[in-house]
């Protein structure tokens, strides 16, 4: 799904170009410059709005009426928000804009929006509402519930965390463990901080775009970002059942023409759109609805729409009304009738409010499809309850990893990195400089060998970076071959995890998954527990005892252990399992694995687990060393101002707890030395470390 912060943008790529609060600010100053309020900017309005930009090479008359030409497909007289987002790209592209980063914006930098921080006071009431009515029987909430939406209690309520997290465990359940919410009347910085960690690395998790939001600015409520996150997380929990899988009957959406891969591979958002005009055209209604906003804003779709839905209690009367606010009115009033009209006002419909408009319709679609019950229609849409469920779970940790690089938004995995840009663009972002984007094509690309010259640059890179890609070519990612696509994929990810440790260890040394395996042994050893990790095929490592182990040695104070089992059952696993994923979370690790992977002792989704928490151990070393070293620019954890990246440790390790030799090193001891004592004593430390180490035993940054 496209993501956004209170601006929806129903193309996921174009999404992907601009942050959360690039969107509010370029919205603002759209209808700012849309003088004539139509939903359009005509050639002259946007040669009035541009007079004020200090563009390098000023546009002239005729290059604007060309550029609001070639942009306004629709042919609608002017430029729609979409296309609108689409001229600022190419300014960008082209050089006539004001030299800016990839994160910011042209337009962003005239003085009127640079700072603007909209705040839309209907989604904030819609938003609220719905907070209302699913927490409202919530323990941990019902002394905040009702919230008043014409006060600031809605950000107020979220500073301590246990809002947002709760609404996540609403959009996705069971993705957080709420044993691991920090869940009482006055908490402290550190577990509001945590709370926060968890709710920023777990929104992750279910596809939210958390670019720019720290955890202070959670903490302190800021209004903007709060409710940008909020709408994510509504917009997941909205679009959960719009997919085949779950809803097998939407593939009585399927033209006579159009292969069953097609209709699998649309986002939730284009799906949507696709179940409302399938209905609208059965009603007769000739128009194409292609977004949430000006195709909508008349109201007559919506009419057609819930008359073809529930024609005993819905009538076309509203179309007889010529006033657009009256018409958007009795709308509401028709769909009030079969407990339909949440989220959207008369003045939104009007007004042409993308988010609320399609909270609406997500909303209508649960309450009636209008679809089949006839299971024979779609037999078939049931058969991806049999693909590789291996494949299925990979693709889904292998989008989230890339939508938490800040790149590209990637909606559905093996459709998005076809053309061969996204994979281009996470190769640039875990390898600078790799690419040569005087090579690559930029989508649309409408040519096919424009998309093998990207992948093929793809596979080359991946070459060079030691992948073992043996008769794969660009072709095969072109083509959509899964399991070609998922082997390239999960070496890039793996790159990236072991370049990040690379890093952070002395003098870059590489690191392998050898290296990993000691390192967390050694990291549990050190502080007496008697578990211990082969590999990560090792099957005990279902029980889920060995990570606690290892989350409790690198942050002594993040587990509860009187809630650890010991994991003998399938229940006990689960439950542990659950844990080990929101513990980490909460500390700031990236986990993109699900339980069963850990019960079920899925190899690479293990060393994703054990890798991550050893990014996170060095990486707090780090900080730890940088703080000693500018000791007056380390605050205090305890401080309402704390830093928004994750709290260190407040204490060092044990000396040689995080020795770490390199394996290649004469002194390095083995994994499991013959000489190492019983199971059940503590490994004494090494009694040198080695001359690459410091003193005090401790990681060292490079």
């Amino acid at each position: 799904m496209a993501s956004f912060g209170g601006v929806a943008v129903s193309d996921p790529k174009l999404s992907g170009h601009f942050t959360q609060g690039q969107l509010r600010a370029l919205k603002a100053q759209f209808d700012a410059w849309n003088v004539g309020k139509s939903g359009v900017i005509t050639a002259a309005e946007l040669e009035a709005g541009m007079e004020n930009l200090n563009l390098a090479k000023p546009l002239t008359t005729a290059e604007v009426a060309k550029l609001v030409e070639e942009h306004d497909v629709d042919h609608k007289g002017g430029l729609e928000f979409e296309s609108f987002l689409r001229v600022q790209l190419e300014l960008q592209k082209n050089g006539r804009s004001p030299a800016v980063s990839p994160q910011k914006s042209a337009f962003l930098t005239t003085a009127q929006f640079a700072n603007v921080h909209h705040i839309s006071a209907s989604e904030k009431r819609a938003y609220v509402d719905h907070i209302n009515t699913y927490l409202d029987n919530d323990p941990a909430m019902v002394k905040y519930l009702p919230i008043d939406p014409t006060t600031d209690d809605l950000f107020n309520i979220a500073k301590d965390g246990v809002l947002l997290c709760k609404l996540i465990n609403l959009a996705v359940t069971g993705t957080i463990d709420e044993r691991a919410m920090n869940i009482k009347d006055k908490l402290n910085p550190w577990e509001r901080n945590e709370n926060h960690t968890l709710c920023l690395n777990s929104a992750k998790a279910i596809g939210c775009s958390v670019v720019n939001i720290g955890t202070q600015d959670l903490v302190e409520g800021r209004p903007h970002l709060v409710l940008g996150l909020i709408t994510q997380i509504v917009k997941v929990q909205l679009l959960a059942d719009i997919n085949l899988k779950k809803t097998p009957e939407l593939a009585e959406l399927l033209d006579d023409m159009e292969e069953f891969e097609e209709l699998l591979r649309l986002p939730a958002e284009k799906l949507l759109l696709r179940w409302m005009n399938y209905h609208l055209k059965k009603a007769g209604y000739t128009k194409v609805v292609s977004n949430y906003s000006s195709d909508v804003k008349d109201g007559t779709a919506y009419a057609m729409l819930l008359h073809k839905l529930a024609p005993e209690s819905c009538t076309l009367e509203p179309l007889s009304i010529s006033d657009p606010l009256e018409r958007a009115q009795a709308v509401l009033a028709q769909a009030s009738r079969i407990g339909s009209s949440k989220y959207l006002s008369a003045k939104d419909i009007v007004d042409g409010s993308p988010n609320l408009n399609l909270a609406f319709v997500a909303h209508l679609f649960r309450i009636r499809s209008g679809l089949s019950t006839d299971s024979s229609k779609f037999t078939f849409a049931e058969l991806i309850e049999s693909d590789d469920e291996q494949d299925s779970r990979e693709e889904r940790a292998f989008r989230m990893w890339i939508n938490s690089l800040g790149i590209e938004y990637v909606s559905s995995l093996f459709e998005d990195v076809r053309d061969g840009w996204v994979l281009l663009e996470v190769l640039d972002k875990v390898s600078p400089g790799s690419v040569n984007w005087k090579g690559a094509t930029k989508p649309p690309i409408k040519m096919p060998f424009k998309k093998v010259e990207n992948c093929n640059q793809a596979i080359s890179i991946g070459k060079s970076l030691k992948f073992s890609l043996v008769n794969v070519s660009g072709k095969d990612l072109v083509e959509g071959n899964k399991k070609l696509t998922l082997a390239f994929l999960w070496q890039l990810m793996r790159y990236h995890m072991f370049y990040l440790l690379k890093n952070l260890r002395l003098k870059g040394k590489e690191v392998s998954e050898a290296d990993i395996v000691q390192w967390a042994n050694l990291k549990v050893r050190n502080v007496g527990k008697t578990s211990k990790m082969e590999s990560f095929k090792d099957k005990s490592l279902a029980s889920g005892v060995f990570f606690l182990d290892l989350l409790g040695a690198v942050e002594p104070r993040v587990v509860n252990w009187n809630i650890v089992t010991s994991g003998l059952t399938e229940e006990d696993r689960k439950k542990n399992a659950m844990y080990i994923i929101s513990v980490a979370r909460k500390i700031g690790c990236s986990i993109f694995l699900l339980w069963d992977d850990l019960v079920e002792v899925r190899p690479k989704m293990i060393l994703t687990l054990a890798a991550s928490i050893m990014l996170w151990s060095l990486s707090s070393k780090a900080k730890v060393a940088d703080a000693s070293a500018s000791p007056e620019k380390s605050p205090s954890v305890k401080s309402e101002s704390a830093p928004s990246s994750p709290p260190t440790a407040p204490a060092s390790p044990p000396p040689g707890e995080d020795v770490l030799p390199p394996l290649d090193t004469p002194s390095s001891p083995p994994l499991d030395p013959p000489s190492s004592p019983p199971v059940d004593e503590p490994s004494s430390p090494p009694s040198a470390p080695p001359p690459e180490i410091a003193e005090n035993g401790h990681d060292t940054p490079s």
